[in-house]
């Protein structure tokens, strides 16, 4: 069978622990590993992580002496420690879905080209209000590369929440690790440069992972609001395209339309800023100024026009007579749109 390893870096996720643990070994027709690293918990994760190493051969566990820090305790896992055919980031307080390793090895060893494989993920706060899964036959998305790419600079947006991944391990340790300066948005990076050197398939119907929603995550703790998660984004494509434009067909164009995409998004944000009389609070002043620095031609763009108009009335005008809602009603369906697509096929 092959190889998968899977690594958990956790901190003060003790509680969790055990659950995630047992979705791994749990997965059918893989032969996993389990690579616990705790980067200096301050709760019972050393005691949970050696009490679980010792009753599975499968399960391995170390403790840093000193918290390194995510990204650290990452690339430690992903490429000092791990050597599967096929490797998992998988954070302690998240779970994988029955039979996703399954799914995805069954894929990239049918399919050498691909070096990625992710699904859907199911957000969930308690065990008990996991669905049961509808376990069909194996189907898939495959796209080249560089179509995946594409996409991903036409919308400017992750379509990947993490927990979900199956990355092929030569890909991986030949891509090398996540980037430091990159704390927010450096799993998007990651899924950038491995689109760079291989394909990427997309489970359909059944999700891959459940992805834990709870207060003390570091989304919710420590990365919050508009503007902060446009400018990793942005540092994300411009650290991308710095380091593989020579890899990349039309690296130059797609740069300039992730750029565009970025700027399209903060305008619009700016904008519902002024419908909902939220100007000071969402940051709409810091929106614009983002727009006009991503992107050189910001100021033709539809959504800079729409800001004007919403400037000329004022936030208050706005906000009452709600004289904008249609253009806003219109984004909002096909948002959804997307989304539900989004759902399907995962871009």
């Amino acid at each position: 069978m092959s190889t998968v390893d899977v690594v958990v870096p956790c901190y003060n996720y003790a509680r969790y622990l055990r659950g995630c643990v047992n979705s791994i070994l749990s997965q059918s027709d893989v032969d996993v590993r389990v690579l616990i690293i705790d980067d200096d918990s301050s709760d019972e994760t050393a005691e949970v992580g050696r009490e679980l190493a010792d009753r599975n051969p499968s399960v391995v566990f170390r403790r840093h002496e000193s918290n390194k820090g995510h990204i650290a305790t990452y690339n430690e896992g992903l490429l000092g420690w791990s050597s599967g055919d096929y490797t998992v980031l998988l954070s302690a307080d998240d779970l994988l879905a029955p039979g996703a390793l399954s799914r995805a090895v069954k894929v990239m060893d049918f399919d050498k080209s691909v070096g990625m494989v992710y699904g859907s993920t199911v957000h969930f706060e308690r065990e008990e209000e996991l669905p049961d899964l509808d376990v069909r036959k194996l189907s898939y998305t495959r796209w080249s590369g560089k179509e995946w790419l594409e996409g991903r600079c036409r919308s400017g947006h992750n379509v990947i929440t993490s927990p979900e991944v199956v990355v092929r391990g030569s890909i991986q340790r030949a891509v090398g690790g996540y980037r430091a300066e990159l704390p927010h948005a450096g799993d998007l990076e990651m899924w950038l440069r491995i689109a760079a050197v291989s394909d990427v398939a997309y489970i359909e119907h059944v999700p891959q992972a459940f992805y834990r929603v709870h207060s003390s995550s570091m989304m919710r703790t420590v990365y919050r609001g508009n503007v902060i998660d446009l400018q990793q984004r942005k540092a994300v494509f411009d650290a991308f395209f710095a380091s593989h434009h020579t890899l990349i067909a039309d690296a130059e164009r797609l740069h300039a339309e992730a750029n565009r995409s970025l700027a399209r998004e903060a305008l619009w944000d700016a904008c519902r800023a002024y419908d909902r009389d939220e100007v000071e609070s969402a940051h709409a002043g810091e929106l614009e100024e983002f727009a006009l620095s991503t992107c050189a031609e910001a100021r033709s763009l539809a959504e800079y026009a729409a800001l004007h108009r919403r400037r000329r009335l004022g936030p208050r005008v706005c906000n009452r007579t709600q004289i904008f809602a249609a253009p806003a009603l219109l984004r909002s369906i096909r948002r959804w749109s997307l989304k539900q697509r989004w759902k399907k096929h995962g871009v």
